[in-house]
């Protein structure tokens, strides 16, 4: 069956969710800010939760219309084919957002959303109440300028929740941030990574999870497979393949550390969970002292920033160190996200060969991205 399907997105990250859903081999119909619309089936709804690293969500689009007033959203809400979709025992709740629209009541836009779904159903059905024992799903209305789009969330909790974090740290960089960061330095298992801030171990343990094809949400379950619309078999079919396509052999390079004793025990913890401990190296080290494990590397951080935990003193120190590391080691590259938006000089002491605006939670942040220099081909 052919189905429309919505990725979520952070602001910023569109361009990434949209290479990954094209790299499982799926049209990609718009990008819009903080979506990416696509075409799929019963089994892109597996694969895409399985592999998205990037996506907040996975949405099944249900409809799209415009509503000026409550009748026009009830009865078109009505007309969608909900039968298909949620069981007699299916149970489902209806979230709203409105923005620019004039039905801009929330409840009460939620309360006609769901009454139009129980008529529906229970002409169908041709029952009068409904025991909702079953699956969950949950059923969202958006509304942009008079623009009403029904949704249904395929994913449940959201898709940077991995399973991996068991320990945590002050201020932990979204799951599906830290693979960005990654995706976007253009990183390659075949080179050095580290994370001298590393807290948690979120960016490292992306990276190896990255390096060794790891799907990021193998080990976690999604609201989608309880639902009677899709086989079973997909998943046990769509899961299998994902294990098989694990790259047990490669040689990662990847280093992460912390001047925090605690934030080490626990990134340690999680690269466990996640199951590459055995692909990073670990350990209590400052900053400060920062050293080459090799040639032509790269650092991704997420340092700690006045906004959230650290203070300006210690960011002076952490710039001071990334200044003298990428002074003596020109071949290295540097990706780091930060509120500051005049890090440029005291870290580098040049522009940014590119800077993109991201999302840090709530915190604007900016994603510095400084190249090194390229070394000259030995020619043999």
């Amino acid at each position: 069956m052919k189905l429309e399907l919505i990725a979520t997105a952070t602001f910023g990250l569109e361009a990434v969710v949209k290479r990954e859903i094209q790299n499982l081999g799926y049209k990609i119909i718009k990008t819009e800010d903080g979506k990416v619309t696509y075409m799929g089936d019963e089994r892109a709804i597996v694969r895409s939760n399985l592999w998205l690293r990037s996506a907040d969500r996975v949405l099944l689009k249900m409809a799209e219309f415009n509503a000026l007033e409550f009748e026009e959203l009830f009865q078109q809400t009505r007309a969608v084919p909900w039968e298909q979709l949620i069981p007699i025992d299916g149970k489902f709740t209806v979230t709203c957002t409105t923005v620019k629209s004039k039905l801009h009541s929330e409840p009460a836009i939620q309360k006609i959303v769901k009454k139009a779904i129980v008529e529906k159903l229970r002409e169908f059905y041709a029952v009068d109440q409904f025991e909702e024992t079953g699956a969950l799903y949950t059923v969202k209305a958006t509304l942009l300028k008079d623009r009403v789009t029904l949704t249904v969330d395929t994913s449940g909790a959201g898709l940077h929740k991995r399973g991996y974090r068991v320990e945590d740290v002050a201020a932990p960089i979204k799951e599906t941030l830290a693979a960005a960061m990654v995706q976007l330095s253009f990183w390659n298992k075949d080179r050095i990574l580290v994370d001298p801030c590393c807290g948690s171990g979120t960016i490292p343990i992306e990276a190896a999870l990255i390096g060794r094809n790891i799907a990021p949400g193998l080990n976690r379950t999604f609201a989608s497979q309880e639902w009677e619309f899709i086989d079973e078999n997909l998943w046990k079919e769509e899961k299998k393949a994902a294990y098989d396509a694990i790259d047990y052999d490669c040689d990662l390079q990847i280093y992460g550390s912390d001047i925090n004793k605690r934030a080490v025990n626990a990134a340690k913890a999680n690269a466990e969970e996640a199951g590459v401990d055995d692909c990073i190296t670990f350990a209590k080290f400052d900053v400060a002292k920062l050293k080459p494990v090799g040639e032509n590397g790269i650092i991704v951080t997420n340092p700690p920033y006045g906004e959230r935990i650290g203070e300006k003193e210690d960011i002076e120190k952490i710039y001071a160190a990334y200044n003298r590391f990428f002074a003596e080691n020109p071949d290295w590259s540097l990706f780091m996200i930060t509120t500051d938006k005049e890090a440029e000089q005291p870290v580098m002491g040049r522009p940014a060969n590119r800077r993109r605006k991201l999302y840090n939670g709530r915190l604007e942040v900016c994603y510095y991205q400084f190249h090194g220099e390229k070394r000259p081909k030995v020619v043999e």
